[in-house]
């Protein structure tokens, strides 16, 4: 399917329509429009198309994929919204605060579903358990997890003296960062804060974070600019000799020494594909609460740990659910 004929399938209308309020009309074709940096063909995006098809909703048979809106640089993001906004395409589905914000400037009626790290702190809705707003999603728990694999990483390292995170600074929300300090403060920690928000100033904040004085090791916070650029930050801190954790388990399975969260696979499968059949049969936004994930795992990759030097706490490794020998 062409890019072209997706976005001007119901031709050249501009004014949006009201959210739908009734059932999956027979013989309809549905269009799911997408701001995503991750092809298409990524594991998560496969899982959720899957999933819809079981649901009834069948990619290339009644529902149209999006062609460009998957690989996206940020700095697409604008104008491809705009360009589904005025192709009122059934549904938005977005992945991280800078997609949901961007589609949200541009549109207050076309349903958005969205995955990222903390809705109600970033001010995407006001409310998960009824969104008042044309957004909903999941939201995962950015908060919480970023302070449990802090604790992770100083029983993984207790010769630690700093924390450095990984911050992506196109996420409005950082309040959680105080309570982190606080922690690492209590647990005897220096913690350092190195933020990024290209892909361009991925490794320069990386270097930052490993200079200054003291065992250091790194924690990535979870955004979809770390995620897609997972394999330069593997790159990097390999190269630097920088102990990191990260939140989606995919990554300690991919090269990542340790990572501690939900699996963005089972989100998309269970969690996202569920909400969009419901957007998708016309139920309204206010109607579909904000998630959050149920299931968590921490792996750890003993492979990448002797690449590093790098000797872990039997209690550690026992207590993880997965190990990669």
């Amino acid at each position: 399917m062409k890019r072209r004929a997706f976005i001007l399938g119901l031709g050249a209308a501009v004014v949006e329509p009201p959210l739908r309020a009734s059932a999956q009309i027979p013989g309809r074709t549905s269009r799911i429009g997408s701001l995503h940096s991750a092809p298409v063909t990524a594991p998560h995006h496969v899982a959720f198309f899957a999933e819809l098809a079981q649901a009834g909703f069948v990619a290339g048979k009644n529902v149209e994929k999006d062609p460009g809106g998957y690989g996206l640089r940020q700095e697409q993001f604008s104008a491809h919204a705009t360009e589904l906004v005025d192709a009122r395409v059934d549904a938005i589905l977005c992945a991280g605060d800078l997609a949901i914000r961007t589609a949200q400037r541009l549109t207050a009626t076309i349903p958005i579903l969205g995955v990222t790290e903390d809705m109600v702190a970033s001010r995407l809705v006001g409310s998960l358990a009824r969104p008042d707003r044309n957004v909903t999603g999941v939201s995962i728990l950015a908060a919480k997890l970023d302070g449990k694999r802090q604790e992770i990483l100083l029983e993984m390292i207790p010769s630690l003296r700093r924390i450095a995170l990984l911050v992506d600074s196109n996420n409005l929300s950082t309040s959680h960062l105080a309570e982190l300090e606080a922690s690492a403060r209590k647990a005897g920690m220096a913690l350092s804060v190195h933020r990024a928000g290209r892909v361009e100033e991925i490794p320069e904040a990386i270097r930052d974070a490993k200079s200054g004085e003291g065992n250091v090791a790194l924690n990535v916070l979870a955004t979809p600019l770390f995620f897609n650029n997972r394999a330069l930050i593997f790159a990097k801190v390999a190269e630097i000799g920088l102990p990191a954790i990260y939140e989606w388990p995919e990554m300690a399975e991919e090269g990542g020494l340790a990572a501690y969260g939900p699996r963005i696979v089972d989100i998309y499968r269970s969690q996202v594909s569920r909400q969009m059949v419901k957007i998708l049969r016309g139920v309204p936004i206010a109607e579909i609460p904000v998630e959050q994930p149920t299931a968590f795992e921490l792996v750890v990759n003993l492979k990448a740990a002797k690449a590093a030097g790098l000797g872990l706490p039997p209690a550690v490794i026992a207590r993880a659910d997965k190990v990669i020998e």
